[in-house]
């Protein structure tokens, strides 16, 4: 009679395979901007797709960004344009934003978090509207262009790629922003929404200008300094490799001296 002998996995052993990918995910002690971003989003989605048409269309044109109303209510449209997703939860935007977000959240906190993803927002929207208006008013561009639907949280999406890609390590960072860079730059090629097109690069270049900022808030946060590049070493002329002996002190041997002989980095 033969008898299996069953392998017993170690107890505990799946959870420590399911923790890493869990961090991915916002949770509301861990990210809490994060999480309760989310969920306004997920509401916000909910009733564009489920709501009458008539009264989506009239919220979200009242939420645009356009100069029209960034000139009217521009704290309303600037916070209200930012509660939508554009392409709905199944977008690639939905996506990126639960993995970009909740990464930068766990390394910079959730106000700092909150205050990249604004800069992105707040900043590319002006830089590619308030370019419209100029335009209208010195007769270059119709007044039609001044009434346009914009909204949705790809801006600061951008802005939280371009500053996460400063504290990942170098190998993860330049593969990151080359395929970021190189997807907004097929769309610019394009022309689908210039505008739109043009103010991603510009709110991811935010992000990257946010660098010194993250790491610094990064250390802050825990407790490690900010790595600096270590300065290039200068070549050591031949005549100088023995050390100078101070004063009182007695050079015993060549081999004594040299050891005294050090290079400050």
């Amino acid at each position: 009679m033969h008898h299996t002998q069953r392998t017993r996995r170690p107890a505990g052993g799946t959870g420590r395979t399911l923790l890493p990918l869990l961090r991915l995910l916002p949770t509301p002690t861990g990210t809490p901007f994060t999480f309760a971003y989310v969920l306004v989003l997920v509401a916000t989605s909910l009733f564009a797709e489920h709501a009458d048409p008539h009264t989506v269309t009239a919220v979200l044109r009242g939420s645009s960004t356009d100069m029209a109303h960034l000139a009217r209510t521009p704290l309303l449209v600037l916070v209200g344009s930012a509660l939508w997703i554009a392409g709905g939860l199944l977008s690639v935007s939905s996506a990126g934003f639960l993995l970009v977000l909740t990464a930068l959240e766990r390394r910079i906190g959730a106000l700092r978090t909150g205050a990249v993803f604004l800069a992105g927002h707040v900043l590319a929207t002006l830089a590619t509207e308030i370019p419209v208006g100029v335009a209208v008013a010195t007769g270059h561009l119709p007044d039609s262009s001044l009434h346009r639907l914009d909204y949705g949280i790809s801006f600061g999406l951008m802005a939280g790629v371009g500053a996460l890609a400063g504290l990942l390590p170098p190998l993860l960072r330049w593969p990151l922003l080359a395929a970021v860079a190189t997807a907004l730059v097929q769309a610019l090629l394009t022309l689908g929404d210039p505008l739109t097109d043009w103010g991603h690069p510009i709110s991811l270049t935010i992000g990257v200008a946010c660098w010194p900022l993250v790491r610094r808030w990064e250390a802050a946060r825990t407790g490690h300094a900010p790595q600096a590049p270590a300065p290039p070493l200068s070549p050591v002329p031949a005549n100088s490799a023995t050390a100078t002996p101070s004063a009182g002190a007695s050079a015993t041997s060549p081999d004594s001296s040299a050891d005294a002989s050090t290079t400050a980095f």
